[in-house]
């Protein structure tokens, strides 16, 4: 089983910045993909950011040239770092991995989420 945990969410000023981190355990053999989702209120979950193993990334277009996602050597963890903050980027944020088992199985997993609030 793949566990994905989460940690830095909080509370920001608008304009102000937050990291988020997120570790991936258990019994894999390798990590595609992994990302950050977010919902908000009232919303559809949405994506915010992905990075393959090649490295490329992709962004929703409302947080490009704000966040930046990165992905630690061992290809295990992610991160998201999130930069002058918006009122419309509260949200629970997920983070999100895919990849394959040992018995050459796929998995898609999820983090149990982590809140970010901006307000003044």
């Amino acid at each position: 089983q793949v566990q994905l945990v989460e940690s830095g969410g909080g509370l920001v000023q608008p304009g102000g910045s937050l990291d988020l981190s997120c570790a991936a355990s258990g019994t894999i053999s390798s990590i595609n993909a992994m990302g950050w989702y977010r919902r908000a209120p009232g919303k559809q979950r949405e994506l915010v950011a992905v990075m393959l193993n090649s490295g490329s990334t992709n962004y929703v277009d409302s947080v490009k040239g704000r966040f930046t996602i990165s992905r630690d050597n061992a290809n295990t963890a992610v991160y998201l770092q999130m930069n002058s903050l918006k009122p419309e980027d509260p949200a629970v944020y997920y983070c999100y991995a895919r990849g394959i088992l040992p018995d050459g199985g796929q998995f898609g997993s999820w983090g149990q989420g982590t809140q970010v609030s901006v307000s003044s």
